[in-house]
Order: structure tokens, then C-alpha cells, then sequence
């Protein structure tokens, strides 16, 4: 499955005011970078990874269908999948977008 370009260009939008944004093609959709530093990807499976504070993943889980990230069969604390459906409206979709990037320029600290 290819990434959602709508959602890829809705999320560009969200992040155009952002400085160091770079993309990326990585995991199969478009990661998009802050100063370097992965903060949220367009997903090829559905919807969003998005960064963040690993304190506030158990928060954040459950939200909208929020789930925390699985790879090989691990779960990743300050990892989320979203679904398209939570980011319905330009709203939603900037503050997950701005989840990723502050996670992201905390990571460089």
C-alpha cells in the first residue's frame, strides 16, 4: 500500500511554518524531519506515526483510536500510530503534527 498523498500534502501544510522541515521516504509512506530528526510520518499503512514524549504515551494511547507503535512484536514507548479518521479535521491533524515536531527538537537536547 502507498501512503495517502492527500494526507502527505494536508500534513506539509500543517508543518509549512515550521523551520528545518525536511521529507523523507522511509517505512514505506513520507517521514517528515525536524532539524534532522524524525517527528511524524505519513504512514503506508494508514494514517500517522507520530513522536513523542514516551511520558506521555500511555496518555496519549487510547485517544481516538490513538495505539502505541508495534515493530516485531514490540511495543515502542514515544511511538503512535493514528488513524486517518483522528485526522479528520485541520485541528486535530496540527496538533498531532506538532506532538511529532516537540518530541522531535526534544530529542536533540
Amino acid at each position: 500500500m502507498t501512503y495517502d498523498r492527500e494526507l502527505a500534502d494536508r500534513l506539509r501544510a500543517a508543518l509549512s511554518a515550521e523551520q528545518a522541515v525536511s521529507e523523507k521516504v522511509m517505512f514505506g509512506g513520507l517521514a517528515f524531519l525536524v532539524d534532522g530528526a524524525l517527528a511524524v510520518a505519513v504512514s503506508g499503512k494508514g494514517g500517522l506515526m507520530v513522536r513523542c514524549d514516551p511520558d506521555r504515551s500511555e496518555q496519549l494511547v487510547g485517544t481516538d483510536g490513538v495505539e502505541r507503535m508495534v515493530m516485531r512484536g514490540r511495543e515502542l514507548d514515544g511511538w503512535l500510530r493514528v488513524p486517518a479518521e483522528a485526522v479528520d479535521d485541520e485541528a486535530s491533524l496540527r496538533r498531532w503534527a506538532h506532538t511529532g515536531r516537540d518530541a522531535a527538537r526534544s530529542s536533540l537536547r
